[in-house]
């Protein structure tokens, strides 16, 4: 198993490399075209990536077949074979402690980052015409439009769409109904853990195209971006990951004072869902590997498959330090100043607002326009990102990764129920 784990994470880096190399090839062919392609017609190297997109869609087509079951599955049957219920609420309460905590430290982070590198300065943009838009709606601000999204109306609705909080709102009431109800789940609760072992099988499946992804991906925005796409924005894509880097210090960090030595352990093993996370910018794509690897590091299955499901709409890190940097980039981009009340409101607001926009697309791009528009900040600031999105996205998705395994190992420390054995030989 460990052996074929290594396969994987090598053939996934060298498909990223082999894909910018395809995807470079192709723009230096068909880059600049002549003559030009009629109007209203796509070019030779946007047809490629369309095609060669396919790839990347498929798997990710393939992870979201397996996401919903495989929650719902799990969820269940970590809060069923948690017994009690005083420990479901335990358990839950620490959860999220940490998760608003990572929340705000991710947030706060972001802003102070992006007030002493200042990155949008430079580009001393003009306001926009007040109409101009970006083209991305804006995030329902509302509290009403807040609970809406989190209380499912369908449960079928909700997996049919994969959202992902509303199928974690479910699973909690029919898992802590099934552990109220005793020996009668029974036969509920093994079918539902049949179920999972089933999906994590197919998870295995899946996995083994994701080099093939991460080729499409890589291939496909290189060859209609060109590399230039790796140097325009350049000095905001460096210092996001380094803004970025220095939350996996302080992720890190904070883990090392609950953990001890075995956190190095736990960042080796999460490797496979990191570069997986990383090559295809989802971190749903890595979502049923995490789990595996958190198992094997030691963590009780049943704080798995609780803490990690929960984490997917509650503990975004890289995504929350990506919402106050992008936004404050983008009003000093157009010269304007915000307070420092201002931004701490701003902090706050992007507190609430963000959670459950997992399942979301562009999730992160949703929830700024919203914001911006509270702030009087022209939405169409937000075209200076779109081009170096997936760029961004790449690690604020691995970022995920990382702060949802750690949330997970925590928890399970905090329970007494990190085998030591485990956690020092995984």
């Amino acid at each position: 198993m460990k052996k074929s784990s290594n396969l994987l994470t090598l053939y996934i880096f060298i498909a990223m490399l082999i894909g910018i190399g395809t995807g470079y090839a192709v723009f230096l062919i068909y880059g600049n075209q002549v003559p030009p392609p009629p109007a209203g017609t796509k070019d030779t190297p946007q047809i490629f990536a369309d095609n060669i997109s396919i790839l990347t869609d498929i798997f990710l087509r393939l992870v979201k077949m397996i996401i919903a079951p495989l929650v719902f599955s799990t969820l269940v049957v970590g809060v069923a074979k948690l017994g009690d219920i005083k420990a479901v609420g335990r358990i839950g309460g620490k959860t999220m402690l940490w998760f608003i905590s990572a929340t705000f430290v991710s947030l706060f982070l972001g802003l102070v980052l992006v007030n002493l590198m200042k990155p949008g300065l430079s580009l001393q943009l003009p306001l926009p015409d007040e109409h101009a838009s970006s083209g991305i709606a804006k995030a329902d601000m509302t509290l009403k439009g807040f609970f809406q999204h989190v209380v499912p109306d369908s449960v079928v609705n909700a997996m049919a769409h994969n959202e992902i909080l509303q199928i974690v709102v479910f699973a909690i009431f029919f898992g802590v109904a099934a552990a109220s109800i005793g020996e009668k789940a029974y036969p509920v609760v093994k079918f539902l853990d049949s179920v999972a072992h089933i999906m994590l099988k197919v998870t295995g499946f899946v996995m083994n195209f994701a080099p093939f992804a991460v080729f499409g991906a890589m291939a496909g925005i290189i060859a209609v971006k060109g590399p230039v796409v790796l140097v325009t924005y350049g000095k905001f894509i460096v210092q996001f990951y380094i803004g970025l880097l220095s939350l996996w210090v302080v992720i890190a960090f904070v883990g090392w004072l609950i953990l001890g030595k075995p956190v190095f352990r736990l960042l080796g093993v999460i490797k496979d869902p990191l570069l997986l996370a990383f090559g295809t910018a989802s971190s749903e794509a890595a979502y049923p590997r995490t789990m595996e690897e958190l198992e094997k590091f030691g963590c009780d299955s049943r704080i798995v498959s609780f803490v990690l499901p929960l984490g997917y709409s509650f503990n975004l890190d890289g995504s929350m330090m990506y919402m106050t940097f992008a936004s404050l980039f983008i009003a000093q981009a157009y010269g304007m100043h915000l307070s420092i009340d201002q931004q701490i409101t701003m902090l706050l607001v992007l507190m609430i607002t963000s959670k459950g926009i997992a399942g979301v697309p562009r999730a992160s791009l949703v929830v700024i326009a919203g914001t911006l528009s509270m702030f009087h900040i022209p939405e169409a600031g937000l075209i200076l990102l779109l081009g170096v999105d997936h760029l961004l996205d790449m690690g604020r998705s691995a970022t995920n990764v990382i702060g949802n395994a750690m949330a997970t190992a925590v928890v399970s420390k905090w329970e007494n129920k990190l085998t030591p054995g485990d956690a020092t030989n995984a």
